[in-house]
This record gives structure tokens, C-alpha cells and sequence, in this order.
């Protein structure tokens, strides 16, 4: 794995950073400045593995530029793609609280600028100023609860809900990195037909036949490793 350490820019940009994410968002400036102090920047090139499941955590990430996406693998050596990541987004982050095993291995889909925070520098940090660690917490707990309910709804969606709701994931981050509003018509979506199923907990083929009935309704077209959706609000029709 190459990873690689560039210049990092003014403590007030890297706390203007951490302040996007959820996990953070509850910490005041000052504190926001306190986290950005200890923040170290990395950099991974396409296909450079983060960490692996099974790693001791000992480090948390938070994306500048770039994406990762998070992989399970199973014994019989299929993987299942279990997040992607990209601008404002967080991973590792229970390395905050203690060293655990990684559930999951993270690499990196193109290049890939990061902050790193070790979690010795955040421990004592929340031992120095219990806020941190109260306000995490809370925070913590919020983003525990989406993913349950998130978790609960997919529990009964049918396959092509799930990957109309994965899209519309898909378009929203897609939309929050180039700064535009959502009433925006031709977003690409730089994933692969393979990673929209995996996301969606479905199989390759499912996934290929509803995108291909959402292609000749005119809602997307297809690419190599690419997806164009030209009418992201007509995705809202198919989740239920």
C-alpha cells in the first residue's frame, strides 16, 4: 500500500472540514480546533487498501477529496460492498473509543486525500475536555439510530427499492460534492453496475435487470464503470 503525506492546510480549514461531518457537528469551533490540531493529512492512490478487516483500530479517517469504499468478505470469497465514502464523510471512527478489530477492509477507488486522527490523540483529548467526549456520544448514538431504521426499511423493500434508494444516495453525494442543488438533471454516478448491487444487497443480475428497465424509461443511461441519472426525482417512484 502507498500511501503518502502532503502539506496540510490551516488548522481553521481542517476544523471547517470536520464541522461537515455528522460525527463532529455538535463540537463547538473551539473544540472543532482542538480535533483539527491532532489531524494528520494522508493520501492513497486507486486500489490502496486503507486497512484490512481484522486490523487493530487505532485511527480514524475523515475524506478531503477522493472516495473509499468499505468490503466484506466472505469464506467462500465473495464480497459485499457495505458503504462508499467520499468528501465530508467518516470512517473508522469507533477507533475513537477504543482499540477494536476492524469490521471491515476500506481501499481507496481513485485517489484519495484524507485526515488521519489516531485514537490516543482523541482519548485524550475527551480526558482533557469531557464536552468532546459527551457531545460524541451523542452523536454517535443519532447516526446508531439512522443506520438502524435505515437497516430496518431495507428489511422490507423489495430488490428494486433498494437500488432505486441506493441511487438516490448515490445522486445525493454526487450533488453535495459539486456544490449543486438537487433539482439538477444529468448527474453521473462513478459506479459500476457490480457496486450498486453489492450496495443495495442484491445480486449482479437483479440489480442489471431493473437498470435496464429504469434505462428505457429514460431515468438513466449506462456507461463503463459509470452511471448517468437524468431524473433523479422520478427515483422517489420506484422506493416503497
Amino acid at each position: 500500500m502507498a500511501t503518502s503525506r502532503q502539506p496540510l492546510s490551516a488548522d481553521g480549514q481542517v476544523a471547517d472540514l470536520l464541522a461537515r461531518v455528522p460525527v463532529f457537528a455538535t463540537l463547538s469551533r473551539d473544540d472543532l480546533e482542538r480535533v483539527a490540531q491532532v489531524a494528520v493529512p494522508r493520501s492513497f492512490d486507486p486500489g490502496d487498501v486503507v486497512f484490512r478487516e481484522g486490523d487493530a483500530s487505532d485511527t480514524c479517517y475523515v475524506v478531503r477529496t477522493g472516495h473509499c469504499r468499505a468490503v466484506r468478505e466472505h469464506n467462500d470469497g465473495r464480497s459485499i460492498t457495505l458503504a462508499t465514502f467520499g468528501p465530508g464523510d467518516i470512517f473508522g471512527e469507533l477507533a475513537m473509543f477504543e482499540e477494536e478489530r476492524r469490521s471491515a477492509t476500506v481501499e481507496a477507488v481513485d485517489r484519495v486525500h484524507v485526515v488521519a486522527v489516531l485514537g490516543g490523540d482523541m482519548r485524550r483529548l475527551m480526558k482533557e475536555h469531557p464536552q468532546i467526549s459527551m457531545r460524541l456520544v451523542i452523536a454517535l448514538g443519532r447516526r446508531l439510530r439512522e443506520t438502524n431504521e435505515r437497516l430496518a426499511r431495507q428489511s422490507f423493500q423489495t430488490v428494486q427499492s433498494r437500488v432505486a434508494t441506493v441511487l438516490s444516495q448515490l445522486v445525493e453525494q454526487a450533488l453535495s460534492e459539486t456544490h449543486t442543488d438537487g433539482a439538477r438533471r444529468d448527474v453521473l454516478v462513478t459506479a459500476t453496475q457490480a457496486d450498486v448491487a453489492k450496495l443495495a444487497g442484491s445480486s449482479r443480475e437483479s440489480a442489471s435487470r431493473f437498470l435496464a428497465v429504469l434505462e428505457r424509461a429514460g431515468v438513466v443511461s449506462q456507461g463503463r464503470g459509470r452511471l448517468v441519472v437524468h431524473d433523479p426525482k422520478a427515483l422517489a417512484a420506484y422506493v416503497f
